[in-house]
């Protein structure tokens, strides 16, 4: 069987061009449950999130194929009050989320000292496989690790080793994977240059810098704006682990403005939340 060594992105190919504005309606629906759902340990209603969706340009029909593939693959189930549908965050949901959040939080903590210690992942794929692939892809760069060579991805946290397993054998994929730990022996590649070839971080920080103009330029005039510009903010923080790897600080450029524009993007966050929450009970309020 002819077998395509190329199970990965080249950073060029990979790096998202900068593009404001919310995800994917699943990708909204899990903003909504994160950061207003689950703090309440209470359930909403679906007029609620529709509103919500509608506020941040998601259209009804996808908004309403996102919650009945939520409800489907067990993230919130049904807690229905006479004829209307509320909806309630499930176990696995809450670890989700979880496990998201503290995602995000790491692109933050990164820069504590590094032991130059590297997970090292080796994956052929046929042919055939090629949605594995880009599951493979979409699984490995949530987790921080580059592709600098096909078929070779590298990630600097060894802590992440076991959720990369985790990603490996739920595609079937171990049979096809070389996986140990490394430290560079101090020849060949530098570890720069080999950040350069799997990250393309001119990119990231373009795309760190479009984010912070864009959202210190919006003016909120009143709570409704303010929660609906809360949520876009809330959904490209959640967004961000898809393309920053969340690097140690030995391997960044020294004048990397990456955490600074983190900095300035979860002062905006803090300023918001709380006009954008009071607004979320008043709605779920006047639903009820």
């Amino acid at each position: 069987m002819k077998e395509d060594r190329t199970a990965t992105a080249s950073p060029a190919e990979s790096a998202a061009a900068p593009r404001i504005g919310p995800g994917s309606a699943r990708s909204v629906l899990l903003t909504l449950l994160g950061e207003f759902v689950h703090p309440s340990h209470a359930p909403t209603w679906t007029s609620t999130l529709l509103y919500a969706f509608a506020g941040v340009g998601i259209a009804e029909k996808a908004a309403r194929q996102a919650i009945a593939r939520a409800a489907a693959a067990g993230w919130i189930e049904n807690d229905r009050d006479g004829r209307r549908a509320a909806w309630r965050m499930t176990e696995r949901a809450t670890q989700l989320i979880s496990e998201g959040s503290q995602r995000v939080r790491s692109i933050r903590t990164a820069t504590a000292a590094w032991k130059g210690e590297w997970v090292v992942l080796h994956i052929t794929l046929p042919e055939s496989r090629r949605a594995d692939r880009l599951r493979l892809y979409r699984a490995l760069s949530w987790l921080g690790f580059g592709s600098p060579r096909p078929g070779l991805w590298i990630g600097p946290h060894a802590d992440r080793a076991e959720a990369a397993r985790a990603a490996v054998e739920e595609l079937d994929l171990a049979g096809n994977t070389v996986a140990f730990n490394a430290q560079s022996l101090g020849f060949g590649v530098a570890e720069r240059e080999l950040v350069a070839q799997a990250w393309d971080l001119d990119a990231l920080s373009l795309h760190y810098e479009v984010l912070v103009q864009h959202f210190r330029e919006l003016r909120p005039r009143d709570e409704e704006d303010v929660f609906f510009a809360h949520i876009e903010l809330v959904n490209a923080l959640q967004r961000l682990p898809s393309i920053d790897p969340g690097l140690p600080a030995a391997l960044l450029p020294a004048d990397w403005q990456g955490t600074r524009a983190g900095e300035r993007l979860d002062e905006l966050r803090a300023k918001w939340r709380a006009a954008a929450h009071a607004h979320w009970r008043k709605v779920q309020g006047q639903s009820g």
